[in-house]
């Protein structure tokens, strides 16, 4: 039965299968999707208008999910994403029961970045936790963890035991060992200094005037009285 306090996702069966009928369903608006769990255990098949969907996906992790003339509660079971376009694929979802916990992933968020000690005197943020392992009711899942790292100083680590969970919901990962985010000091990289090539050689390895006043030394003809190298050379043979 729905719940008006939960948003409700109108799907279509669907009964296309592979891959040439899944591109064919996107061209057209859709996101192919699967439902899994229920009284039967049996899987069912639906498209749903990727505007419907991602909407509902921003409101709430527990969704009421109307397919086959049935209300169904469902939470996100998995979802592909596009490796490189902004574009939901493919999502399975799974039926639960109101009154039995589960165990499932969300989101994590840091917030107040802007404010910490340690990012306004040249920190750099590092997210490094982005899913946590929860158990809940389906209905106190949160649709994120919202973590607060705005007293976070230089060099400063936020591990999962220095927050609370929200009311409902045990964090399943050790507390001690996960780490949330970190304040990282940045390292500046001094990098060597390089002669510049057109001090010795001029563009697509033209001699400089510099080279070309040498080589003319070099070459001159030897002053009036002089032997030249190679004629000094034949005669102390």
């Amino acid at each position: 039965m729905a719940d008006g306090t939960r948003p409700t996702l109108d799907v279509e069966d669907r009964t296309e299968r592979g891959t040439r009928a899944a591109k064919r369903l996107r061209r057209e608006g859709y996101v192919p999707g699967v439902v899994y769990g229920g009284k039967d255990g049996e899987s069912t098949s639906f498209k749903v208008n990727w505007r419907d969907l991602r909407q509902v996906l921003a409101g709430s992790a527990l969704i009421d999910l109307k397919v086959g003339g049935k209300t169904r509660p469902v939470i996100v079971k998995d979802q592909q994403q596009h490796p490189v376009r902004d574009e939901l694929l493919h999502i399975d979802l799974l039926e639960v029961r109101l009154d039995e916990k589960i165990q499932t992933q969300v989101s994590v968020h840091l917030e107040g970045a802007e404010e910490a000690p340690g990012i306004k005197e040249g920190g750099v943020l590092e997210h490094v936790t982005h899913q946590l392992n929860i158990e809940a009711l389906p209905t106190d899942i949160p649709e994120a963890i919202v973590v607060d790292v705005s007293g976070l100083e230089i060099a400063a680590t936020m591990h999962l035991s220095e927050i609370s969970p929200p009311q409902g919901v045990t964090f399943l990962d050790d507390p001690e060992e996960t780490i949330l985010a970190t304040v990282v000091v940045p390292t500046e990289v001094e990098e060597p200094e390089i002669e510049e090539e057109t001090e010795l050689v001029g563009e697509e390895g033209e001699v400089v005037e510099g080279e070309e006043a040498a080589e003319g030394e070099e070459g001159a003809a030897p002053a009036e009285g002089e032997a030249a190298p190679s004629e000094e050379a034949e005669g102390s043979e």
